[in-house]
């Protein structure tokens, strides 16, 4: 490679994890700006966030989900989830609604900046702890709280699709919960409607939706061209916080051109050796099932890495979207109802995920090249854990895969223990390694 070429890889090959990091610098100042001069915020989930209608009404956007995360990723959620404790909440109570309240009752204080108190706050039915989550914020500050009800997938493969009448029903009920929305926001704004900024940002969102579904597939590629744990939550939070906006447009256009070089130039996956940038020498190809471990989050990954495992698909890239339209194109000539349609194709694909991912398993297994999965259910969070036992007996006995289950928690570092993860990593690769001699 010569001195331009090296150059050239060197600016291009990491901008992904840099402008990431960089946004979510920025994200977390301009929260702290809204709190320091006490302005208005919304508070909302991932899954139907609404992020289209509230920039429309220029509203700051927070997840009070990014915030929990980052306290463990800052190795300080045990004090949080203490704190909560002592005021109250049973240790079985969700980690995330822990932080977040210990967050509030510190007035914002957050390892990243202030968080702003909440005026609106919005849930959805997307996870069974996001409604009861919102009425503490209600019960805290007296704010409107507006709950979304989208309808899900009743039974593993009943979904209705655009063109069936039961569709069409179900998309007139979603249509007519966002004009509430708006009508809600206008009475807390104090600002009417815009039609033609709502459409200014779905389009945003359909080049970042249109973008990240081709980044996640690149990852069919071998070498696999990224961590779909580590970058993969990367670019999950920036899907999630910047959709809708030309930064979050720019930014996965930007990212698919970063990937597709690394495609082209045969770059795998960039890791760390001595604090050095150095591409993994990639040998099982793995997929992980269920929420990434935020207490040890980088030592989690180098428990695989070390053996050259590397995970080229995560449920989490998909479930924990909620509301990116991945493979899916607003229609701007009619924003509304194009946005009802988006909202419940895309609500209810994140509840699919989580309930019903043996099938995608099965399909990412023949599409990744998959050597194993990772089951890692969480105490904090039942709905992504529960039945993970089952799919991984249907991974192992139906479809043959190699699997590891292994339990810790996304945010409470009491019940993570690195030891025992460590050995049973260990011992998962050395029948991986003892089965591919055999094969």
């Amino acid at each position: 490679m010569s001195q331009q070429e090296t150059a050239a890889t060197a600016d291009i090959v990491g901008r992904g994890f840099r402008d990431g990091a960089r946004l979510f610098r920025d994200w977390f100042a301009e929260l702290g700006e809204a709190a320091e001069e006490q302005g208005q915020a919304a508070y909302v989930f991932v899954i139907g966030s609404m992020n289209e209608v509230l920039l429309s009404f220029d509203l700051p956007i927070v997840f009070p989900e990014v915030n929990a995360l980052q306290t463990a990723i800052r190795r300080v959620s045990g004090d949080y989830l203490n704190e909560a404790e002592d005021y109250g909440y049973s240790p079985d109570v969700c980690g995330y609604v822990k932080a977040d309240v210990a967050l509030q009752l510190r007035g914002g204080d957050h390892p990243m900046g202030t968080i702003p108190k909440p005026t609106l706050g919005i849930a959805t039915n997307g996870c069974n702890t996001y409604i009861k989550w919102a009425e503490i914020w209600e019960r805290f500050y007296d704010i409107p709280i507006f709950t979304f009800d989208i309808p899900g997938t009743r039974a593993a493969g009943t979904q209705s699709r655009p063109g069936d009448e039961e569709f069409a029903y179900e998309q007139k009920y979603v249509a007519g919960q966002i004009r509430e929305l708006i009508a809600l926001c206008e009475q807390v704004s104090g600002r009417k409607f815009d039609i033609d900024r709502f459409r200014e940002h779905l389009g945003h969102a359909n080049v970042l939706g249109h973008s990240y579904k081709q980044v996640l597939e690149l990852n069919r590629n071998s070498p696999a061209v990224f961590n779909a744990l580590t970058d993969g939550t990367v670019y999950l939070g920036v899907a999630n916080s910047f959709r809708g906006s030309p930064e979050g447009a720019k930014y996965f256009q930007d990212l698919l051109q970063e990937l597709r070089y690394k495609v082209e130039h045969g770059i795998g996956v960039m890791g760390q050796k001595d604090g050095a940038p150095e591409v993994v020498d990639e040998q099982y190809r793995l997929a992980l099932i269920g929420a990434p471990c935020y207490p040890i989050f980088r030592s989690f990954n180098d428990l695989f890495q070390k053996w050259g495992g590397v995970f080229v698909a995560s449920t989490y890239t998909w479930y924990a979207t909620g509301g990116a339209p991945i493979g899916f194109q607003y229609d701007l000539a009619d924003p509304i109802e194009s946005y009802a349609q988006g909202v419940l194709l895309m609500g209810r694909q994140a509840m699919d995920s989580m309930f019903h991912n043996a099938l995608d398993i099965e399909t990412r297994a023949s599409e990744f090249a998959l050597d194993g999965v990772v089951y890692h259910p969480i105490k904090s969070c039942r709905t992504v854990s529960t039945g993970l036992a089952d799919r991984r007996h249907y991974a192992t006995e139906e479809l043959g895969l190699s699997t590891l289950y292994m339990e810790s928690d996304l945010v409470d570092p009491r019940v993570v223990s690195e030891a025992q993860m460590r050995n049973r990593v260990d011992a998962f690769f050395e029948g991986l390694s003892s089965r591919r001699r055999q094969n």
